[in-house]
């Protein structure tokens, strides 16, 4: 076997230990732990946007992506100073809000972060996502069907910005005003879940159990809810292309993109041309909607 290497780097004047720098966590992609931790950089600004402030559950792959993997909830100990933590319904959650932690969790092979949909010590969402969730391993009419729900998004006054899952799916996320709760975003999920279903039956289903749903893509308005989780914009999978969460306009979905084409052998290039796209919507408003929703004609 061979020798275990460790060491430390420092990061804003912090020791972050390293381990094993040359092991293949990417194997397919070739990507080394070093590799990552410095992705993870690069990434840093745009994914603790997304990730401070907020309890994070990661997937850890100890062995690479390739291999035995399991959900983190709890923080490990030991834990260094600079690691932030809160207790919430029993689990001492880690809060991702800064580098020296995100590097520290990439060395213990912490590959995908799944924050929760709402802030710390609060139980409003933080934004609303429509999470659209393949049956088909690789279903070629995923980027078809997240344009159609962008179009009725849009139809209802409201801007959107799409994001592949990094994995097989889509997610479309609503900045909104402060204040909505997660019950009302439910019901306008479910309003435009059947909307859709009615409308292209042939590509959309609501349908929970898998099996049941035959080669439709399952539109999910429940995933969105306190005390669950979404993958993060800009968090990396564990897929073989080393694929990333990432944002795209409009007309990127237009032209049909597959979710691998977004990695981290390119999104670094990709972030210095294009930027946080989520950064340029403001939050919607989806007040007049939901009034709609709940007057007598609608019920």
């Amino acid at each position: 076997m061979p020798k275990a290497i460790r060491g430390t780097i420092t990061v804003e004047g912090h020791e972050v230990p390293i381990s094993n720098p040359g092991k293949l966590l990417w194997p397919e992609a070739g990507i080394t732990k070093r590799d990552y931790l410095a992705k993870l950089a690069e990434l840093s600004p745009y994914l603790l946007t997304y990730c401070r402030n907020r309890l994070l559950t990661t997937i850890r792959y100890p062995g690479g992506v390739d291999g035995p993997f399991f959900y983190q909830k709890n923080a490990p100990e030991p834990l260094p100073e600079y690691v932030q933590t809160v207790l919430h319904e029993n689990i001492n959650y880690i809060v991702l809000d800064n580098l020296p932690t995100l590097l520290w969790l990439g060395n213990l092979a912490s590959i995908e972060f799944h924050p929760s949909l709402h802030y710390v010590h609060e139980s409003l969402p933080c934004e609303w996502m429509i999470d659209l969730d393949p049956t088909l391993e690789d279903d070629p009419r995923i980027m078809e069907a997240a344009s159609h729900v962008g179009d009725i998004l849009s139809s209802l006054g409201l801007a959107s910005v799409p994001k592949t899952s990094g994995a097989t799916g889509v997610q479309i996320i609503v900045p909104t005003e402060y204040g909505v709760t997660f019950d009302e975003l439910r019901t306008l999920g479910h309003f435009i879940a059947r909307f859709v279903t009615e409308r292209f039956p042939d590509l959309f289903t609501i349908e929970r159990l898998k099996k049941d749903r035959g080669d439709k893509i399952y539109f999910d308005y429940l995933q969105h809810y306190n005390g669950k989780t979404l993958a993060a914009p800009y968090t990396p999978r564990a897929k073989a292309a080393a694929s990333v969460s990432t944002p795209l306009t409009w007309d990127e979905v237009r032209r049909n993109p597959h979710p691998s084409e977004f990695n981290l052998l390119n999104i670094s290039e990709r972030l210095q041309q294009k930027g946080d796209l989520l950064q340029a919507v403001p939050p919607q408003s989806v007040d007049l909607i939901l009034k709609h929703l709940k007057s007598p004609a609608m019920k």
